[in-house]
């Protein structure tokens, strides 16, 4: 994907934005919820949302597997959560999610953009290894499963 690219998903959750928020900063469950994330893990003794922290992403799409160390960039409790994937010390993707209260509840959203040029080799995994036609179409879909699960998941311990 080319810079500029963006794409977003958004869904309802019936509890409050600190509770969400508390939720989804939890990176180690990350791979409960999302369909392409395995695994998450706090690095370098970080052990939750902070401004400049890193964390360690595992990701699998079919056969193929990675891993990123993304950067936390924003950590604003019930309001943002938002990190940069990083390839070869370049920001290449933005992922962000705000927390609004909406009805009682809180409205949820999850968003990409693209920072920089997907490397070519990136590019090249998607189309060929993972036969991937539309990456955007497919993070976007990924996006609204990952926040369904995780409405599934709030709304389930809320009492």
């Amino acid at each position: 994907m080319k810079k500029g690219t963006t794409g977003s998903a958004t869904i309802h959750i019936e509890a409050p934005p600190e509770k969400v928020y508390e939720t989804v900063t939890d990176v180690t469950r990350m791979g409960e919820w999302s369909p392409e994330t395995i695994k998450g893990e706090w690095l370098d003794g970080a052990t939750g949302p902070t401004v400049g922290a890193h964390f360690k992403g595992t990701n699998r799409q079919g056969l193929v597997r990675w891993s990123t160390k993304p950067r936390v960039i924003v950590a604003d409790s019930g309001r943002e959560f938002a990190f940069v994937t990083t390839y070869r010390s370049n920001d290449l993707t933005k992922w962000s999610y705000r927390f609004e209260p909406d009805a009682g509840g809180t409205k949820v959203t999850e968003s990409f953009e693209m920072v920089d040029d997907q490397p070519g080799v990136v590019e090249f995994a998607e189309k060929y290894i993972m036969r991937i036609k539309d990456r955007k179409g497919d993070l976007e879909r990924g996006m609204q499963e990952t926040l369904e699960r995780i409405k599934s998941a709030v709304e389930g311990s809320a009492s």
